[in-house]
């Protein structure tokens, strides 16, 4: 069973940078017992659907961003504490949201969220212009 805690939202102003943290329990990401498994954060606006944000496989050689994202955030982990981590950099109005960070039981990274089986209860972002 694994457990998800994402931490590390808040209140920002536009330009500014932001690191969001998702803990994982029940399972250590370097242990080399465990089941192949990759990391992604999603984000969620009310009323829109949960889009993809960026991931990470197991061994962290392998990362995806979406388009909207991509130069501005980087997500990497440490293996050692079992979490994932968000940092979000120039950040705008339109990355407010809630942020969700998801496991899923194989190691390439998926898009699409129905393909998560653990989520992070979330953790909110806004961002002042």
């Amino acid at each position: 069973q694994v457990q998800i805690v994402e931490s590390g939202g808040g209140l920002v102003q536009a330009g500014t940078s932001l690191t969001l943290s998702c803990a994982v329990t029940g399972r250590t990401l370097d242990s080399p017992a465990l089941t192949s498994l990759a990391i992604t954060w999603f984000r969620q606006v009310p009323g829109r659907e949960r889009e993809f944000v960026a991931g990470i496989n197991q061994l962290g050689k392998e990362v995806y961003y979406a388009d909207s994202v991509k130069g501005r955030f980087t997500i990497y982990r440490d293996g050692a504490k079992s979490t994932v981590y968000l940092q979000m950099n120039m950040l705008n109005p339109q990355d407010k949201a809630d942020y969700y960070c998801a496991q899923r039981p194989y190691n390439d990274v998926s898009q699409r969220p129905i393909e998560y089986t653990s989520w992070g209860q979330g953790t909110q972002v806004t961002v002042s212009s």
